[in-house]
């Protein structure tokens, strides 16, 4: 298996979606990670998802999907003891990952500052909605939250519809992806410069960077983006949204060379050689024309054979499917970034979770585990630190762990 990450241990407070997801990014290429969560309770999301069942056990779908591969361990963290418990488990670790609001953390004594003074060649890293610094650190905010104020709200929908919400919590997820390269990014920094790196990784920041060339162009220029609907950023008449017989084609042919493909495809080579459309500066000047002409065509025939048969011709074109009709591609099964684990109980579930978003020497990379039920790994874990099993059950008893 690709194991780049395996022997290194990560000492994880997150919660929610983008500080687990990143994590277990480091789970799935072989790091040990030891997530920390509040006795009884968990991480909120252990109580999402649609059977009834799993969320009694606090094992919701909601969890599950970014959490196989840790360990689970319960610790009070508003406990004197606990945060020594914390300490211990500090000193041994390689990776310290937290998305509290900024300066959550330095209250209960796991800042960078001290966490560095008990393991100085640590990667700290730190996720939350506005950063560390800056006049919005402190605010509290969630992805939608995020989509709201980066912008794409506006770029998303049509003029008549309004600012639209993307349908996917996608900034959370590109947080987390964010905050595993800087993570990887850190470890490396360590190992050059021998001692501790702070990450810092922001929801705001990361959608800016996904917006990067709106920002650029704007930025730049002044310019501004309007809401464009289903329509290609290029504006090119030959690219964007197409209705066929039975639903929507995607398709793209921007550049000279498309375009003429594109005709050939369609069997009209006339359109191809008309002065009209001869260059893209032409095709733009006559946008309106040209985008009927194609309007009509594409109405003749359905879109899944207009997809194959511009796949033929090597023309980008996709037809606008579902996600139970993607994820039922043979090309998805092939690729396996997707995986199955069955979880045991009054009923049993198998229950789908994503892998890493990448091959290694042409293999899928998937978790081996199920999530731990919370607290499961508690006494395995803290007994490493040297406690015997008479302390452990008065930690347990008191409320520190559990």
């Amino acid at each position: 298996m690709f194991q780049p990450l395996k022997g290194l241990k990560v000492i994880d407070l997150s919660q929610v979606l983008a500080g687990p997801y990143a994590t277990y990014q480091l789970a799935l290429m072989g790091a040990e990670v030891i997530k920390i969560e509040k006795p009884g309770e968990g991480d909120w999301t252990r109580v999402l998802g649609p059977f009834p069942d799993l969320i009694a056990r606090r094992m919701g779908l909601g969890y599950m999907t970014q959490n196989a591969d840790k360990k689970s361990v319960a610790i009070n963290l508003k406990s004197s003891e606990g945060i020594e418990l914390m300490r211990g488990l500090i000193a041994g670790a390689d990776i310290f990952v937290e998305n509290f609001k900024p300066g959550v953390a330095e209250r209960l004594g796991l800042g960078f500052e001290a966490v560095r003074e008990i393991q100085d060649q640590i990667v700290y890293c730190s996720i939350s909605a506005y950063g560390q610094t800056g006049p919005l650190s402190e605010r509290p905010a969630y992805d939608h939250i995020i989509q709201g104020m980066c912008g794409i709200m506006k770029t998303t929908g049509t003029k008549g519809s309004g600012p639209t919400k993307v349908g996917a919590p996608y900034i959370d997820y590109a947080t987390g992806m964010n905050a595993a390269l800087g993570i990887i990014a850190g470890l490396r920094e360590v190992e050059r410069l021998k001692k501790a790196v702070h990450i810092d990784v922001a929801m705001l920041d990361t959608a800016l960077m996904m917006m990067a060339s709106l920002a650029t162009q704007h930025l730049s220029s002044g310019w501004l983006p309007e809401q464009n609907g289903n329509e290609a950023w290029s504006a090119s008449p030959s690219s964007g949204a197409f209705e066929t017989s039975d639903g929507m084609l995607m398709l793209a042919a921007n550049n000279d060379p498309q375009f003429h493909l594109l005709c050939a495809a369609l069997n009209r080579k006339d359109l191809s050689a008309d002065s009209r459309y001869a260059s893209t500066a032409a095709r733009a000047r006559n946008s309106g024309q040209l985008r009927r002409e194609l309007d009509e065509i594409f109405l003749t025939r359905p879109a899944a054979e207009w997809e194959l048969l511009l796949a033929e011709w090597k023309v980008p074109a996709a037809r606008v499917r579902g996600l139970e009709e993607v994820l039922a591609e043979d090309h998805i099964q092939s690729r396996g970034i997707i995986s199955s684990m069955n979880i045991k109980g009054d009923t049993d579930h198998e229950v789908f979770v994503p892998g890493l978003s990448f091959l290694a020497n042409g293999v899928a990379q998937s978790p081996v585990n199920i999530p731990s039920a919370l607290g499961a790994d508690s006494d395995a874990v803290l007994t490493g630190l040297n406690l015997s099993p008479e302390k452990l059950a008065e930690l347990r008893k008191s409320g520190v762990i559990g």
